[in-house]
């Protein structure tokens, strides 16, 4: 709760305001109890007329007054509630945005997305109605015990005698039920994260006749979530009576009592309106305690869950004494480098030497660890053993904005942002002007299906490319990594989905980045046999290198391939194999 203070404190300007309409409103509800007196004592009964006037006018002054500072308090409260909360959420967000792949790798979408909205919005309700409603209810009780114990003590401590109950009712329902709003608010994670990608998948559901299972897999998740609320109210159900009870006791014994002393002479009938009216007062913030414990319950348990996500650390960080070149070229070279992943061995002794303007090419089986190799480039990994330099500077050493901007990537998964397809191009290169877009979507050979479309590249495209078919996504995230001009160019298994004419294009476009080191991992030997070098990874190492006409030439994994390929095709053996 420290953070969330914190953020109070930021804004504690507009609590302060709110606080202080607060005061001045409850002040003049004070002064309702004691006119109504007047008026019952001195008007009805005394019959002293001349003072019905006065008493009226106050009372609807009083009105009037507690309409405008009650107005102030709930803006106030619920504007500094909005910017605690709005701050909250960007913070997170942002802090989201630091971590590591690593952080990424183990978490889902559904629960990252159930933290940033249900969780900081139960903050919020208890903010700018919990708070506010507490600190408003312990003034009003704290006022009128001092007020109704300076009236009449005996009728006071009648009034008071069932408000130590009710407060360990209170606290026994807090302790209670946070329990419950904490395995709660896991099950609406789960919830979300099934529906989610449920949603996002439905394709994939209906193309595997799969309805019958997901719509089987919601409702346990659904049913486990109406459990954990009938849980939730039967608690409620257990205390909630029983604090309603006692408070309508304390009526009902005030009433009675006082009845008695007014019968005595010891008090007036007015004092005893008053003194009602007073109780009440009282009695409320005790009626309210149940409903305040359970909106400051759920809060407390969601900003735990949201303490937790701020707790977590990135795993990859910018060096203490960063080394800032005055230019890169882009020369990489991998010193007998090794990679372990969740104890699992991914790269070992591995040496690369990478100039600029020369191409690498990387192939090998799935999960030889060809995308691991790429991503200890960027830093999205660090390595476990061994060094990578950029241009004779260890990676460690570059600040990772810096290391970054000089890498244009297109990434196995294509992802595509719900916005048009001249803001998708232009992700890595914010400023480019159209005409650049235009042209690194010639380059990739998207720029004639582009035109085709009714809005040209402004055309919005669904989620993740929704309506694109996978050639299409792929020449845009190539037409993205283009334009951005790095000197290093990345392209992993970019052009898989793609036939071997526009394949072949844009392999012809790609030699035109002269001065760019360009590393290309492919299962089709089409994609990797003009590069300057050819690995073949296996089991983390480097089983074969060399050029496509050297690895043929070997006879081994890669030749192959090859053959499996290009089976039947004429000039084979003239390729180099005897």
């Amino acid at each position: 709760m420290k953070r969330l203070v914190g953020y109070v404190r930021t804004y504690k300007w507009h609590f302060i305001l709110a606080i202080a309409a607060m005061f001045l409103s409850i002040g003049l509800d004070m002064f309702n109890p004691r006119l109504q007196q007047a008026i019952v004592d001195d008007v009805i009964l005394h019959g002293q007329m001349k003072e019905f006037g006065p008493l009226l006018l106050g009372l609807l002054g009083i009105t009037l007054g507690r309409v405008i500072f009650g107005y102030v308090k709930e803006y106030a409260f619920d504007f500094g509630a909005q910017k605690v909360v709005a701050s909250l959420r960007q913070n997170l967000f942002d802090h989201l945005e630091t971590l590591s792949f690593t952080f990424f790798d183990g978490m889902n979408t559904g629960e990252l997305m159930s933290r940033l909205k249900e969780d900081v919005d139960s903050v919020w309700r208890a903010l700018a109605f919990g708070a506010m409603l507490f600190i408003e209810n312990s003034i009003y009780f704290m006022v009128a015990t001092v007020v109704l114990f300076v009236w009449n003590w005996k009728l006071a401590l009648v009034g008071v005698t069932v408000t130590p109950v009710i407060a360990i009712l209170a606290v026994k329902l807090e302790s209670t039920i946070g329990a419950v709003f904490g395995r709660l608010s896991d099950q609406g994670v789960i919830i979300n994260t099934t529906a989610q990608e449920n949603l996002a998948g439905v394709r994939l559901v209906k193309a595997f006749n799969r309805e019958k299972y997901e719509i089987q897999k919601f409702l346990e998740q659904n049913q486990e979530n109406y459990r954990l609320n009938m849980e939730q109210t039967r608690i409620w159900g257990n205390f909630y009576p029983a604090i309603e009870f006692l408070t309508s006791l304390a009526v009902v014994l005030v009433t009675a009592v006082g009845g008695l002393l007014v019968m005595k002479d010891e008090i007036t009938v007015g004092t005893l309106v008053a003194f009602s009216n007073y109780i009440f007062m009282l009695i409320w913030p005790m009626r309210m305690l149940g409903w305040l414990t359970n909106v400051l319950a759920q809060a407390r348990a969601s900003m735990k869950k949201l303490e937790h996500l701020f707790a977590e650390k990135p795993m990859i960080h910018d060096p203490a004494e960063p080394k800032v070149p005055a230019a890169i070229a882009g020369h990489i070279v991998f010193k007998d480098v090794g990679f372990v992943m969740n104890n699992n061995r991914i790269l070992e002794h591995l040496d690369l030497d990478l100039k600029p303007g020369k191409t690498l090419a990387i192939m090998g089986m799935t999960g030889a660890g060809k995308s691991s190799l790429i991503n200890l480039i960027a830093r999205y990994y660090d390595c476990t053993s061994g060094q990578i330099y950029l241009d004779g500077v260890n990676l460690r050493e570059l600040p990772l904005k810096l290391l970054r901007e000089q890498i244009s990537v297109v990434m196995q998964d294509t992802f595509l942002f719900s916005d048009t397809i001249a803001a998708n191009i232009r992700f890595g290169a914010p400023q480019a002007t159209p005409k650049a877009v235009a042209e690194a979507a010639a380059s990739a050979k998207i720029y004639d299906f582009i035109q085709e479309l009714p809005d040209g590249l402004e055309t919005v495209i669904g989620e993740r490319g929704i309506g694109l078919s996978g050639g299409q996504k792929q020449r845009i995230a190539i037409a993205r990594a283009l334009l951005k001009r790095s000197p290093i160019l990345i392209l992993d298994d970019a052009t898989s989905n793609l036939d071997m004419e526009t394949e072949y294009q844009i392999q012809r476009e790609l030699e035109a980045y002269r001065g760019v080191a360009k590393i290309i991992i492919a299962h089709r030997i089409s994609a990797v046999k003009n590069a300057d070098e050819i690995i073949w990874i296996e089991n983390g190492t480097v089983a074969e290198r060399g050029t496509h006409k050297q690895l043929l030439a070997l006879g081994k994994r890669y030749y192959e391939i090859y053959r499996e390929q290009f089976q039947g095709v004429t000039g084979l053996e003239q390729e180099g194999v005897g």
